[in-house]
């Protein structure tokens, strides 16, 4: 099987407010982001994430992108960067050089192929994946919460954790991708429908923090109440 994503990132102002997102349906996706940083390492994150969301399934994978540069730096420049010890032809140093040691690093033994698709041109993959890499990058412009994704999953079962905090630059103290864990919290239903004497029925569901965060990450996609997600899927 061929996994088909999105990747894409977004940059207010570039360098500003950034996310970075990669999307295969509404069921599997994930997104991340920083308070400063450029559109080409939100792009280039977005391409990493996705191969470290996929390191443990054996498909091949087809990765949509928007971004020249990101598909040139992996398919094109990079194998030459690596035997000038990662310096460009000029022999000044490349840039972003730490993320695309992590994505040759992640590139190693796996299936894959890019393909460019055109930016803003109603490409469903494409524009569900720039949708949730700008509402990051807004998130973290307006100090609003972080919509992350709910990962990678295959027919409901998780396929790995969700995207682990990584160093734009390998220095600790730099802005790193990742996000906050969130409280376990409860969610309440009223008004249930099936009822055949259209009486109130209240359900109280527990949640762990992981699934309570993913329950709130959908419900700030489709701008609704966690509640409303739930009485859906029931």
């Amino acid at each position: 099987m061929t996994i088909r994503a999105a990747a894409d990132g977004s940059a207010l102002g570039n360098p500003g407010p950034a996310g970075w997102a990669w999307y295969v349906d509404d069921s599997c996706w994930a997104a991340g982001g920083w308070k400063h940083a450029t559109n080409n390492q939100a792009e280039l994150t977005a391409v990493l994430q996705l191969f470290k969301a996929t390191e443990r399934v054996d498909d091949d994978l087809l990765v949509l992108c928007d971004s020249q540069y990101v598909i040139n730096c992996v398919t094109k420049w990079m194998p030459g960067w690596k035997k000038k010890g990662w310096r460009k032809a000029d022999g000044k140093p490349v840039m972003n050089v730490e993320l695309l040691k992590q994505i040759d690093d992640a590139l190693i033994g796996r299936r894959y192929r890019f393909e460019w698709v055109k930016g803003h041109a109603n490409h469903p993959l494409n524009e569900a994946a720039d949708a949730r890499a700008r509402a990051v990058s807004e998130a973290y412009q307006r100090g609003g919460a972080i919509p992350s994704g709910p990962g990678f999953s295959r027919a409901g079962q998780s396929a790995g954790a969700r995207p682990a905090a990584t160093s734009l630059t390998g220095d600790p103290s730099a802005p790193a991708i990742g996000l906050p864990a969130s409280a376990t919290g409860s969610v309440s239903l009223f008004d249930l429908d099936g009822d055949p004497e259209n009486a109130s029925v209240e359900l109280t569901v527990s949640l762990t923090a992981e699934e309570y965060e993913r329950l709130r990450a959908r419900a700030r996609t489709r701008g609704v109440p966690p509640e409303q997600v739930l009485r859906d899927l029931i």
